[in-house]
């Protein structure tokens, strides 16, 4: 199983809103609290299940956006079409990728990457700069295989 990190503090992540000179609101620190304690990401719509009505889905999205922008969380795309959300850490950049069983939709963080070497042949040969990734793996998890 992957690695994931300790939880952090709710405060530290308030304390990161403020110092950008944004208002800690209700919902920004519910959704914070919810992510923190999170060991996978999680769409908008299980955040505002999660909320049970503190803030109405439109609230939600809104907050997600801007916590984005401040690089708080990262969006992940698995493959069907929904927006999934983790919390990054102050000191993280929240690179790391998932293993999801196409049937259950059981996620598991992996650590394995590609070197930066790969990376940067890759930006050379095409004349490119500043190049990242996002990689997903998908496959059926022993439970799927056994059912």
């Amino acid at each position: 199983m992957g690695h994931h990190a300790p939880q952090p503090d709710l405060t530290d992540l308030t304390n990161r809103l403020r110092r950008d000179d944004h208002r800690v609101t209700g919902p920004r620190q519910w959704i914070l609290d919810v992510l923190r304690k999170e060991p996978h990401p999680l769409s908008a719509r299980e955040l505002h299940e999660r909320l049970q009505g503190s803030c109405n889905l439109a609230t939600v999205y809104r907050s997600l956006k801007l916590l984005e922008t401040k690089q708080m969380v990262k969006r992940f795309d698995f493959g069907d079409h929904t927006t999934r959300f983790e919390l990054v850490g102050d000191h993280d950049d929240g690179h790391h990728h998932h293993l999801i069983c196409r049937e259950c939709r059981t996620v598991v963080e992996i650590e394995d990457c590609f070197p930066h070497t790969l990376e940067d042949r890759i930006a050379a040969r095409h004349g490119f700069r500043n190049v990242s990734h996002q990689l997903e793996f998908f496959g059926l998890c022993p439970s799927c295989q056994a059912a």
